[in-house]
């Protein structure tokens, strides 16, 4: 009999326990003095499963005291592992990020901004964006060019709205000076 079975049959039946009867700390010391194949052993008692393959002795002592712990304490709440079905189940649909819609500019349309004081004006072709006599690929590398930072071309023309985070306040790290 092993030093673990010997406490719990000073109690009475395992399957008995009372919830009160569990002594999680006193079990916790004990299954650190039990032998590798004593815990899986126990692990078989308390799952009605094998352990997984090659679980470490730490993983097996850890996943034997929280089934003591639930017995003496009570498990997850019912909404508890009712949200772990759900998050097990896929990605929630509440607060899931819309795609944007792609921007669709005619040829010849102007987009004006002023930045710094400076108007800039670009031009939109089938072919690129012109800014300044020169011809762009898109709208974020003139955005570029003219603030020498990473903008998103079409919000820094105000063609999207930035998406305003609950933590961040409205107006902050928008990059005009």
């Amino acid at each position: 009999m092993t030093a673990f079975a010997a406490i719990a049959s000073k109690r009475g039946a395992r399957a008995e326990m009372d919830k009160s009867a569990i002594d999680v700390a006193k079990a916790l010391v004990q299954l650190s003095e039990v032998a590798i194949f004593e815990l899986r052993g126990e692990w078989r008692r308390l799952h009605r499963m094998p352990p997984p393959t090659r679980l470490s002795r730490d993983l097996l002592i850890r996943g034997i005291i929280y089934q003591f712990q639930e017995r003496a304490y009570g498990g997850l709440s019912v909404a508890t592992a009712r949200k772990l079905e759900q998050a097990a189940a896929g990605p929630p649909s509440r607060g899931a990020a819309n795609p944007t819609q792609p921007i669709s500019l005619r040829p010849g349309t102007r987009l004006v901004r002023e930045w710094r004081g400076v108007t800039h004006t670009a031009l939109i072709h089938a072919d690129g964006i012109e800014w300044r006599g020169q011809r762009y690929r898109s709208l974020s590398v003139v955005a570029r060019k003219i603030t020498g930072a990473r903008w998103s071309g079409p919000r820094f023309f105000g063609l999207r709205q930035r998406q305003v985070d609950s933590h961040s306040r409205a107006g902050e790290g928008d990059g005009e000076g």
